[in-house]
């Protein structure tokens, strides 16, 4: 028998011809996304970079030694006006947005101060700046909403889904493909353990083994990204702090960033 599988995105089809619930909250906030060729040629590049913002996070992934990936996400006003810049005013924007001293408390800078010199003592790690973006790959810039977003059930008869059809996180922390790969994942080797014992590969109770083994994982991820998002979103001046030195630690603390790594891309 034939099996239907749901990767047709957030606004997907294939679950609405299901029947499903779904829960969906919008953050009134566009992820503008584009493809960038870094200045000074090719070089390691094995970094993802991300800056926090007042609108919020612009992150870049790297794709080659001389290319990354652009996903900065604000408001929707701002970005609108982003997809409407020219070339050289858009690269000029993204390189401003990760480089130009953005206003600070001092409270907050003061404590942050310390913990990168204790830092610098302990570990010898030093702060470096995110590369300089020399241009954009033509038509690789676009923009869509974000939102969080899990549906009820992610199988019925003879049909599952993955991915953003089944969950849809906001892309601060760069959990969503790692979430669709970890679907995909744990779906073939459902559907080849149910094909080996005869079951056929549309048996429901078979693909309840794959909700059942992906929402363990999928769900404590959807609500550490909405919980960062809100956290990322207030100005509060403790909460500004606390953030500020929990980021800052853990990327100076290799077995603490190996360990979230590996789950996340579990």
């Amino acid at each position: 028998m034939l099996m239907v599988v749901g990767a047709d995105g957030y606004n997907s089809l294939v679950r609405r011809q299901m029947g499903v619930q779904n829960f969906a909250l919008a953050y009134n906030q566009m992820g503008v996304v584009a493809t960038l060729r870094l200045a000074n040629g090719p070089t390691d590049n094995v970094t993802a970079w991300q800056r926090f913002l007042p609108t919020g996070p612009i992150a870049l992934l790297p794709l080659s030694d001389d290319t990354s990936s652009l996903v900065w996400s604000t408001g929707v006003a701002e970005a609108k006006r982003l997809l409407q810049l020219d070339g050289d005013s858009f690269i000029a924007a993204v390189n401003a947005a990760f480089h130009k001293p953005m206003p600070r408390n001092t409270l907050v800078d003061d404590v942050m101060k310390g913990v990168h010199s204790l830092i610098k003592q302990t570990t010898g790690q030093r702060l470096e700046a995110a590369p300089v973006v020399e241009a954009e790959v033509a038509s690789s810039r676009a923009a869509f909403p974000l939102g969080l977003g899990h549906t009820s059930t992610y199988v019925g008869q003879g049909v599952c889904l993955i991915g953003d059809a089944a969950h849809r996180v906001h892309p601060l922390a760069g959990q969503g493909v790692n979430l669709g790969f970890g679907d995909v994942q744990t779906l073939v080797d459902v559907l080849a353990d149910a094909n080996y014992a005869g079951l056929g590969i549309s048996n429901v109770s078979e693909l309840l083994k794959y909700e059942q083994q992906r929402l363990k994982h999928n769900v404590p991820v959807l609500l550490t990204t909405h919980s960062l998002q809100r956290l990322y979103g207030t100005d509060f001046v403790p909460m500004v702090a606390l953030r500020s030195i929990g980021l800052t630690l853990t990327n100076a603390l290799p077995p603490v960033k190996k360990f979230l790594m590996n789950y996340a891309m579990s």
